[in-house]
């Protein structure tokens, strides 16, 4: 389903530079809507191709759930000038390294190669932008693929069903509360109608990010970008109206039977959006509770206690308010209740007296060193500059974070776990093992 387009005669509509981590990013926007960022790196000869698109599965419907990640595999398909599998050989003539994700609030897709096939990327990612084919074939045996992907994730595997049920228990009444795989029901429906509908209304250069990160210079790209994807038109895209899951005063309880070896708990606390400044102070919180062997869970409840195999937890990136999500797996024969009750009495103590300045250093220390090992590479810095712009609307906010890592103090660690880690803003899913299990 090619979009008709003319010849490319559009130009760059706007260019700046800017300052990025010593590097200098250059931002182009062309004037059917396409956002262009490009930042040298001429260290390696290897080159980071990435395409961010502004979709996910906060973007869809009730009772259209899923093809968000639906497309994310129909778009290694054919398209009307490359036959199926062409693509993937397209990359792996060149030795690229291919792959896609999808969330809540975007998709991405990117190729890190040799410098030399940077045109290879710009050709292809242009082709199933403006022109993938979508057919009934295609899409039954891709729904059959994802059916088959939400059994083995969600319905097989204890932690995927338990962390699903509790996101559709904490955010009710938000479109994070269904799972980004999509219910099965609604993959089981998927038709050609609505995956046409999908595509034509987000895939579109107005509702992406290309990120170019690697050895090349900025106005090669631009050159190579303007020609193949210049005259793709726009789409028309809904108005975006940010909102929160409704309010919540109590405690929820849920419960899940499954055939697992040992009880589980999957608990939720409403966290902020990922642009709130609480967000940093928030992640900040979690490390010194969950970040490493020696935190206060892992090393009560796993290492001396010996009452769990895993404490985890984790607070979600999200545009929109989600969840400080924690993952509670206990030993056999233990009774999870008396987990849970050792689990909130130690909460109430770091709410009490917060964090200590070992505790906090060492936190800051390693939410530091993970922020700069990601931008390593070049991979890694066109993935903080391509989600940033997708999920806040601006690469720079990157290092804001890091900044706000850098001076949170032990009181506004304690103050952000008073506001958040309350049991009247949380959500308990219980796994009890099935009898015989």
């Amino acid at each position: 389903m090619a979009r008709n387009h003319s010849a490319p005669k559009v130009r760059a509509a706007t260019s700046d530079a800017v300052p990025f981590g010593g590097l200098t990013l250059h931002r182009y926007h062309l004037s059917n809507g396409m956002e262009l960022r490009v930042l040298p790196d001429r260290r390696a000869p290897i080159v980071s191709y990435q395409s961010w698109f502004r979709v996910g599965s906060a973007d869809e419907e009730h009772g259209r759930t899923g093809l968000a990640h639906f497309f994310e595999h129909l778009m290694f398909g054919a398209t009307e000038r490359r036959e199926e599998g062409e693509l993937d050989r397209a990359f792996e003539a060149v030795g690229a390294e291919v792959n896609a994700a999808t969330w809540t609030d975007w998709t991405y897709y990117y190729e890190t190669c040799p410098k030399r096939a940077l045109s290879r990327c710009v050709e292809v990612e242009a082709d199933r932008m403006a022109g993938l084919k979508l057919d009934r074939e295609r899409l039954l045996a891709e729904r059959d693929v994802v059916l088959s992907e939400r059994r083995s994730r969600v319905d097989d595997d204890v932690e995927g069903l338990a962390v699903e049920k509790l996101y559709a228990t904490a955010l009710e009444g938000h479109p994070y509360a269904w799972p980004t795989l999509g219910w099965a029901r609604d993959i089981r429906r998927f038709d050609l109608r609505s995956a046409q509908t999908f595509y034509r209304r987000w895939y579109a250069p107005n509702n992406v990010v290309l990120v170019v990160a690697g050895d090349v210079s900025p106005t090669d790209v631009l050159r190579r970008v303007e020609a193949a994807y210049g005259a793709i038109p726009p789409s028309r895209l809904p108005r975006r109206v940010r909102k929160s899951a409704p309010a919540q005063r109590t405690e929820r309880r849920a419960q899940i039977r499954f055939t697992t070896p040992t009880p589980k708990y999957a608990i939720g606390y409403r966290a902020p959006a990922f642009d709130d400044p609480d967000w940093p102070v928030l992640a900040v919180a979690c490390e010194v509770l969950f970040g490493s062997r020696g935190a206060r869970f892992p090393r009560m409840l796993v290492h001396e206690g010996e009452l769990c195999v895993s404490a985890r937890g984790h607070v979600t990136p999200f545009r929109d308010g989600g969840l400080f999500d924690v993952w509670l797996s206990m030993r056999e024969d233990v009774d999870p209740a008396s987990v849970l009750e050792l689990f909130d009495a130690e909460l109430v103590r770091f709410l009490e007296e917060g964090p200590s300045e070992a505790e906090l250093t060492r936190a800051k220390s390693s939410l530091e060193f993970s922020f700069l090992t990601s931008m390593e590479t070049v991979a890694g810095k066109a993935e903080q500059i391509g989600f940033h712009e997708a999920v806040l609307g601006d690469a720079l906010r990157v290092f804001d974070r890091l900044e706000a890592y850098r001076t949170t103090t032990a009181e506004s660690v304690r103050d952000a776990a008073r506001r958040y880690l309350v049991s009247s803003q949380r959500s308990v899913v219980e796994v009890v093992p099935e009898v015989g299990s």
